[in-house]
């Protein structure tokens, strides 16, 4: 199995002077079901090279088993300080793609024309695609074969607004991943926010929040070994 995994190269949390990026855990929970399974995971990002951290995911509060195995892991710190640039990649490679979140995804992922043309091969070809958190919130501008929204009819989830009005950041980001799958004609559901909520529809898997990381690779894989 050859996964891709796409990251965000944006680090500017709106006007706000802060930092933002992608969101450890989403990396580093997908990372190690993916690859102890067997997986071979390659890391893309628009710029190439070292991707942006949400510095609120290196807090000791989001750390997880899975974030402390990652920051331990020289090989895999390597791999993420080398991401391929997203434009060299090309969805014949692999088998599947898996986006994880972080704020960052909402200002460059979401308007990136390589990103939209290889969700759109993915999902042409019928491989599996996967996005956690916010990274649903990059299927904004990808159509389906038919030219209607890839998420038009599909089950599909994503950070809450209640969630992004509980961090604080509703009047920041471009927009709510909540708003905007509905909006796209996704058939758009929600567990309590939080807690781990992941729907499968098709070779489409979304996740709601951090707690869905390996949720969503888990199904991922689920669909590759069908």
């Amino acid at each position: 199995m050859k996964i891709l995994m796409v990251l965000t190269s944006h680090d500017k949390l709106g006007d706000t002077g802060q930092k933002t990026g992608f969101w450890l855990e989403e990396l580093a929970a997908p990372y190690f079901a993916l690859k102890d399974a067997g997986a071979q995971i390659t890391l893309a990002s628009p710029r190439g090279g070292q991707p942006p951290l949400d510095p609120k995911s290196d807090a000791e509060d989001a750390q997880s088993d899975d974030t402390r195995r990652f920051k331990a892991d020289e090989a895999a710190k390597a791999q993420l300080a080398t991401t391929h640039k997203l434009s060299d990649v090309k969805a014949e490679d692999f088998d599947a793609v898996f986006y994880p979140g972080g704020h960052g995804p909402l200002w460059d992922l979401a308007n990136d024309s390589h990103s939209i043309k290889l969700i759109e091969a993915f999902a042409a070809a019928g491989k599996p695609t996967g996005f956690v958190c916010h990274a649903p919130g990059v299927l904004k501008d990808v159509k389906s074969a038919t030219g209607d929204a890839l998420v038009k009819g599909k089950s599909v989830t994503g950070f809450t607004n209640s969630e992004e009005e509980a961090v604080g950041l509703t009047d920041v980001v471009p927009f709510l991943v909540e708003d905007m799958l509905v909006q796209k004609g996704g058939r758009y559901s929600k567990g309590a926010d939080w807690a781990s909520y992941v729907l499968t529809d098709g070779t489409l898997v979304t996740g709601q929040n951090p707690a869905s990381s390996r949720e969503a690779a888990v199904a991922l894989l689920g669909l590759l070994k069908v």
